[in-house]
């Protein structure tokens, strides 16, 4: 029973994260084109590196963040890296699958539309609005556009953009918002987006739904108990009578994976 009730006070506690990433070329102003790019320039590549490690996905042991690692329907590679304890898997748009004749790329944007923060990546300044990419779950955006590429005065200008009832988060943006590629461009980007994320949970959306799945995760904890110490007591499984009366949140846990 402890490590129930243990679970149920770690779920505020989250050391594990999944972040899209969308390469945006020149000019592309609908997720159909965002979705539909499948180059990797030499620039993108060097991003993604700062990102974290290249990864095969088949057998891979650490956090997936839903991504397949026994049968490849994800692709063969992602993205993830360890940053102060926490895993951080990424949802590359142009490591997942790309299917001929999908206009929408669904396979894609499966992942990346069911992310709640997304880092968009840029070689040129190009607008990008949230609104390109329809999406219930994706609550913030870190755009960064590169200047100099692949060269030793490489530099990365970053930019926010949130919905209006995310709360502000850190760190803050310094004055010019411009990074030369190193280790401090890493941590400031990594915290950014996780930062990002955690403030995007006390939007009023996600708020309804974490006292919903606080709700679910009691019932669960209760249900798991009730169960384990009638068990202990030889009397067997609980009825459903008293799964009933007591999940009345019926089956919201499962809804809510990717929380």
């Amino acid at each position: 029973g402890s490590q129930l009730i243990v679970a149920y006070d770690e779920h505020e506690v989250n050391n594990t994260f999944k972040f899209g990433v969308i390469y945006q070329k020149f000019g592309q102003t609908s997720e159909e084109e965002l979705f539909g790019n499948n180059e990797e320039t030499p620039a993108f590549k060097e991003f993604l590196s700062i990102l974290g490690d290249n990864i095969e996905l088949q057998d891979f042991k650490g956090f997936r963040g839903g991504l397949d690692v026994s049968h490849g329907q994800t692709g063969s590679e992602s993205v993830f890296t360890v940053f102060r304890q926490r895993e951080i898997m990424f949802h590359v748009s142009t490591k997942l699958p790309f299917t001929e004749g999908d206009v929408q790329q669904l396979q894609r944007k499966r992942h990346i539309g069911n992310d709640i923060v997304a880092a968009v990546f840029q070689e040129e300044a190009t607008p990008f609005v949230p609104d390109m990419i329809a999406s219930n779950f994706l609550h913030a955006y870190v755009l960064v556009q590169v200047e100099n590429p692949c060269t030793e005065h490489t530099t990365y200008k970053v930019s926010v953009t949130a919905r209006e009832d995310v709360p502000p988060f850190g760190p803050p943006l310094p004055n010019p918002a411009v990074f030369k590629k190193g280790p401090e461009f890493r941590d400031f980007l990594l915290t950014k987006l996780i930062n990002a994320e955690n403030a995007c949970y006390k939007s009023d959306k996600f708020a309804k739904l974490e006292g919903r799945t606080r709700a679910a995760l009691l019932d669960n904890l209760h249900d798991e108990l009730h169960r384990q110490s009638q068990a202990t007591l030889g009397l067997g499984q609980a009825g459903e009578e008293d799964k009933l009366e007591n999940g009345g949140h019926g089956g919201l846990l499962e809804s809510f994976k990717w929380w």
